[in-house]
């Protein structure tokens, strides 16, 4: 049987592309993931910017240094110093909490979608539009061979109600095909 070519040299460029950037996609997510400093596999709520994770340095080093300043006094020159730095080291922790959950947020749940959800959704769709191009391709054979066991010309219908039938299979048939297609080049699109 003759097979139909479904997607134009464009369209077959992304397809070839679109392996790569699933490769990317993934790579980066792991990379971004192994870089934030923050507990991984914490809850977002656990990992809160009013309450930073106590097990991140920078808090624990802030809360040793707001604890020293707290025994050594509020009248001595290294125990204001202490409470300042704290204070300030707090701050960074809580800002860099924000930045990592910014981060997962925007960046890696992004990726990691594309790369684990969406990629692979088009290439269960660009099956599923082969399947459907194999089954449009042996509904015209069919059709072609019924014309022709008929003793009729290629320029004349095959008639009969079988002659009907497979040729609204292959209407269908094509018509499946077309709506696939186009759904994929929309998706593809996005």
């Amino acid at each position: 049987a003759e097979k139909t070519e479904v997607l134009s040299e464009d369209l077959l460029q992304v397809e070839k592309r679109l392996e790569l950037v699933k490769q990317v996609s993934h790579s980066t997510h792991k990379k971004l993931t192994a870089c934030l400093q923050g507990q991984q596999g914490v809850d977002v709520e656990k990992k809160s910017v009013r309450s930073p994770s106590k097990k991140l340095p920078l808090t624990t080093l802030a809360q040793c240094m707001v604890e020293g300043a707290a025994v050594l006094g509020d009248e001595s020159l290294l125990g204001k110093m202490l409470k300042l730095c704290g204070e300030t080291q707090d701050k960074l922790a809580q800002e860099l909490i924000f930045f990592e959950l910014t981060i997962e947020k925007d960046v890696i749940e992004p990726l990691y979608d594309l790369a684990e959800v969406e990629i692979p959704n088009i290439q269960k769709q660009r099956k599923h539009l082969a399947k459907l191009v194999l089954d449009m391709d042996s509904a015209r054979t069919r059709y072609y061979q019924s014309n022709k066991s008929s003793g009729l010309s290629s320029n004349l219908q095959p008639t009969g109600a079988k002659a009907d039938h497979v040729r609204e299979e292959m209407e269908e048939a094509a018509n499946r095909m077309e709506i696939c297609r186009v759904s994929e080049y929309y998706f593809k699109c996005q």
